[in-house]
């Protein structure tokens, strides 16, 4: 059916009308707004079109399933952005405290000129708590992290590049706790030194999820722009599609009914056949079975090629969505694994990758001679694209063959208490993707604990899984493997390489972080992590007073001895063992003189003669 080829023989808006009342009429109305955009000009009508029928779509395309309440229907029309760049925190109130100057506490520093007050709404996560501060002393506030200086620090250059292709991101993102609980003993008695604070089990929800993320484009800004706009909003969408389930949430169901009757508890375990029988997966899990299924059959379909076969190791789908088990005799029928936070985080990547794919294929291409002479029938060709959690267009208006990397850190406390206080417990979870890296600092030695690994060619795990599908990897000038002349195995966007394996699949890294056990968190693009070690990185910001300052350095002095004057980004996060940085170990003199005789060879004059 193909009304496009047809004359209107009704108004367009009787045919609107229709289609948005029949939940099986979602292609038609994608059609008919597809014919309308081809009597506009390209640019500003087409985008406003498209804005003014995204809406309608998601909530066609929720319907077309099943058949959902019309508030749910009206929230798919609004997108839900829970995404801020701000954290909520207590901050000694002023006339209670005058003197801000204190130095205890992790109120220590915080930007008091850059805070806003903050009333929480239903269902808002509780402001971060510091302990020994009775509630009345304290005013609930939110801060912007760039400007809290003390805590939070970014910096990048363009190098000698003419653009700048990186981009970084951070904030707080909404999404179910993923700490482990702390013990009984710590929450009790940081709930008796704070009564006032709202505790992690309270129904406000979870501590508040910091989310740092860091982007290195290649062959232009717009996959990497694109990362810095939506893929938090992927994460938050995935979970809750997943229905992820905070990791803070008491189960006493179970345990509280066989306490309560002993004797029905030992009937139950007598009653039992001798062999265990499966389980039925939960709704979310079914939910989140289905929707990795249908991803993988998206990728089959769309892509082919490596997909074919393609397999998450997070996934819970049954293999036989990617390949069949005739493939692989080996492989048996395992029970689903439950719901986690890395199966979210590898279902949010893939599918904003496929999304951005899925766009760029449907733009015409500007060095084909034949931009014009596009299909009628394309959107039967290319299917209708995913829409971003924003609702808005993805990339421009021609295709883009570039990408990006991604390194993204979320970090989960099992109480109010803020990650940075040395006392603190935290978690953090690590989705990696390209040769982007991020590092930790271990206060008791000073060295510097890599959380990701490049993902080269080169590279002994991604040669085996590129082999299989790619001709050949070529070695450059400069010694470096490529796949079809690009140096990362993995990427978003790069559609041109797809269906060799340049997949966005992450490796996911999960660290539980005692009190004080790190001092900070760097992330940093390749145009820093290509340049100078781990160690260095790690020993610039030691010297430095606030991760602010730490950031710049880093990029300055990364910059100052680059040969190929790459793009540098640098994050600097404050954990608790930010006070004693420069205490483990030998503190920053590791690779002062290496880093001294770098400066001096990058000054001497001779050396471009070189």
């Amino acid at each position: 059916m193909r009304p496009f080829r047809r004359p209107l023989a009704t108004s367009p808006t009787r045919v609107l009308g229709t289609a948005l009342s029949n939940s099986s009429s979602a292609t038609l109305l994608h059609a008919f707004m597809g014919y309308i955009s081809t009597l506009l000009p390209h640019g500003h009508g087409h985008t406003r079109v498209r804005a003014l029928t995204m809406s309608g779509l998601r909530a066609l395309r929720l319907s077309a399933g099943r058949r959902a309440p019309r508030s749910q229907l009206l929230d798919a029309r609004i997108p839900r952005r829970n995404f801020n760049t701000y954290f909520v925190t207590h901050i000694p109130s002023s006339s209670m405290h005058p003197d801000s100057r204190l130095s205890v506490g992790p109120h220590h520093k915080l930007p008091r000129s850059a805070s806003t007050p903050h009333t929480p709404g239903p269902g808002a996560a509780p402001a971060v708590a510091p302990p020994n501060m009775p509630n009345r002393d304290l005013t609930v506030v939110r801060i912007p992290l760039k400007s809290a200086k003390h805590h939070y620090g970014a910096f990048n250059s363009r190098g000698t590049r003419k653009y700048n292709e990186d981009e970084h991101q951070a904030g707080t993102i909404s999404i179910p706790a993923f700490a482990k609980r702390a013990p009984i003993s710590l929450v009790r008695n940081q709930s008796r030194q704070a009564v006032g604070n709202t505790s992690a089990d309270s129904a406000f929800g979870d501590p508040q999820i910091f989310y740092f993320g860091v982007f290195d484009g290649h062959g232009g800004e717009e996959c990497s722009h694109f990362l810095r706009d939506e893929l938090h909003g992927y994460i938050e969408e995935a979970a809750r599609e997943f229905e992820l389930e905070s990791s803070l949430k008491n189960k006493r169901s179970d345990s509280t009914s066989s306490q309560d009757d002993p004797r029905q508890g030992l009937k139950d375990s007598l009653d039992e056949p001798t062999q265990s029988q499966p389980s039925a997966p939960s709704a979310g899990l079914a939910k989140a079975i289905e929707l990795e299924a249908s991803l993988l059959r998206d990728y089959k379909r769309a892509v082919g090629g490596y997909f074919r076969r393609f397999y998450p190791d997070y996934f819970s789908a049954p293999r036989s969505t990617s390949f069949s088990s005739t493939d692989d005799p080996s492989t048996e029928a395992k029970p689903p694994a439950p719901v986690t936070i890395e199966s979210v985080l590898t279902y949010a990547f893939l599918r904003a990758d496929l999304d951005f794919i899925t766009a760029q294929a449907r733009k015409p291409d500007p060095d084909d001679p034949y931009v014009s002479d596009i299909p009628l029938n394309k959107d039967e060709i290319l299917g209708s694209p995913h829409l971003p959690p924003s609702g808005h267009g993805i990339g421009g208006s021609v295709r883009f063959k570039g990408g990006s990397t991604a390194s993204v850190a979320l970090i989960s406390t099992p109480t109010p208490a803020p990650f940075w206080h040395p006392a603190s417990h935290s978690t953090i979870v690590v989705a990696h993707v390209g040769d982007t890296r991020i590092l930790l600092c271990e206060t008791a030695t000073g060295r510097a604990r890599a959380l990701t690994s490049d993902h080269h060619p080169s590279s002994p795990t991604e040669s085996r899984r590129l082999r299989r599908f790619a001709e050949s990897l070529v070695t450059d000038s400069f010694g470096e493997e490529r796949i079809q002349g690009l140096a990362n195995s993995r990427a978003f966007g790069d559609m041109q390489s797809k269906r060799i394996g340049v997949s966005a699949e992450p490796d996911i890294t999960k660290v539980e972080m005692g009190p004080a056990e790190y001092s900070f968190l760097v992330l940093v693009s390749d145009g820093v992590s290509g340049t100078i070690s781990d160690q260095e990185i790690v020993d610039v910001i030691k010297e430095a007073r606030t991760p602010d300052e730490g950031a710049k350095k880093v990029v300055d002095y990364a910059t100052e001895i680059s040969s190929d004057g790459d793009n540098a980004t640098c994050l600097v996060v404050r954990l608790g063992g930010w006070e004693r940085r420069s205490e483990g170990g030998v503190g920053s003199l590791g690779t002062k003189e290496i880093r001294d005789a770098r400066r001096a060879e990058a000054l001497d004059p001779r050396r471009g003669r070189r």
